[in-house]
């Protein structure tokens, strides 16, 4: 009988406990909100700075401050209530995010916002600070360290007549280090892809151009980093 009514107790005081709200100080809650406007709208502006213009996506930085204050709100409505957390807990386990990230750095930035709210939102405001300071400097070092040159890529379109050994002997001038990629022939047109770091790349196409069985020659870049 004794353990029976024990365990109406604990559970008649769990529910009390389950049920009841903390009350935070408005001052407390608006200076959350402060520090999440103030970190949100830097972070705006570091992705703004930082993300090459080609690639600047306007909706998706307006996006962040808002993911920053977002996640603030929630923080600070999970502390007021136990009940409030488990059902927004419930809440946020069915959401499912389909568009896809362009750059792996759009997703760093995206958890930057959202690791910036949960700390303004548990009021932690100097590890927020902290935190980006020195992610912004880690951006300004990374930045900094030096990239080589990405390869070139030399296509040449010429008939099968065509005496290679000038041909290549032109390439060699400007650089002794080429690698034929791909070489292909269609009814007497040959079609070559060289790939190679082209230091003095001005004169080379006229050049080859120059030579009477070439039809058509490019000089194609990309975009891309090759690290040392």
């Amino acid at each position: 009988m004794n353990s029976s009514l024990d365990i109406k107790e604990i559970l008649k005081i769990a529910r009390k406990d389950l049920l009841t709200q903390i009350t935070l100080p408005y001052f407390s809650v608006v200076l959350s909100f402060m520090f999440a406007i103030l970190l949100a709208l830097y972070l705006f502006f570091v992705y703004r700075i930082y993300t090459r213009k080609s690639f600047y996506d306007k909706e998706f930085n307006m996006s962040l401050p808002i993911i920053t204050i977002i996640i603030t709100a929630v923080i600070i409505a999970i502390q007021s209530s136990l009940v409030v957390s488990l059902g927004m807990v419930g809440a946020l386990s069915i959401v499912r995010f389909r568009t896809a990230v362009k750059r792996p750095m759009d997703l760093a930035f995206v958890f930057w916002a959202v690791a910036t709210g949960i700390l303004c939102g548990t009021r932690l405001f100097a590890i927020a600070i902290i935190m980006n300071i020195l992610l912004t400097l880690g951006l300004i070092l990374m930045e900094l360290l030096p990239v080589a040159k990405a390869p070139k890529l030399l296509v040449i379109h010429a008939n099968e007549t065509i005496d290679k050994t000038k041909l290549f002997d032109i390439i060699r001038a400007v650089t002794p280090n080429y690698t034929v990629k791909s070489e292909s022939n269609t009814s007497g047109n040959i079609c070559l892809i060289i790939e190679a770091r082209f230091p003095k790349s001005h004169d080379l196409i006229a050049n080859i151009s120059a030579l009477g069985e070439v039809k058509k020659c490019s000089l194609i870049a990309h975009d891309g980093e090759v690290a040392f």
